[in-house]
């Protein structure tokens, strides 16, 4: 039997699967969180607590534990944004971005936060998307990306800036730091080579 190709993705079938893709991710997280709350907050073990080794195997779990809904309402709509632009570059690309990015801000976390403060939630996970957008543009030079970079550079550099901060003492900017870090760096390790002629 001959092979014949697969047929190839339009631009409204990475959209969809884009989409499906964030809303299940942001969904799981509030599942999560309603796990958590009617166990009386038991995930929330799972959360970094900086320098203990046994905590480690807890920086991916953290990335997707909150500490309360209020903590997934805030990361929700930067998470779906951020990652539905990178998801429509390709599924599998953003899987790698993403993996990235939570194992560099997780254990940015445990290296630098205070002794005993325990940290959860996807804030490094939406700094590092970001920081991707923003750098893939220049790295890539595709003028489409690059548009999509300054825009949300524009719209939310500063809320970005804020929460590098380390006089942000009620967030973990130690996460957000490294996950924005991450996300510039993902931008250089995933970028597409351009086609030979």
């Amino acid at each position: 039997m001959p092979h014949t190709p697969a047929t190839p993705w339009t631009a409204s079938d990475r959209a969809k699967a884009a989409a499906v893709l964030m809303l299940g991710w942001v969904g799981l997280l509030w599942a999560l969180e309603a796990v958590d709350v009617a166990t009386g907050h038991s995930l929330d073990a799972y959360g970094i607590v900086a320098r203990e080794p046994g905590e480690l195997a807890d920086v991916v779990p953290a990335a997707f534990l909150h500490f309360g809904f209020a903590h997934v309402a805030a990361n929700s709509v930067p998470l779906l944004i951020f990652g539905f632009l990178a998801a429509l570059g390709g599924i599998r690309r953003f899987l790698a971005v993403s993996v990235l990015i939570v194992v560099v801000s997780g254990l940015g976390v445990w290296l630098f936060s205070p002794a005993g403060a325990n940290t959860a939630g996807a804030s490094g996970l939406v700094f590092g998307l970001f920081g991707y957008l923003v750098a893939r543009g220049f790295v890539e030079r595709k003028a489409l990306d690059l548009v999509v970079g300054l825009l949300v550079g524009a719209v939310w550099g500063s809320s970005v800036l804020l929460g590098i901060s380390p006089a942000e003492t009620a967030v973990s900017w130690q996460g957000h730091l490294f996950g924005l870090l991450a996300g510039v760096a993902a931008a250089f390790v995933f970028r597409r080579r351009a086609a030979r002629a």
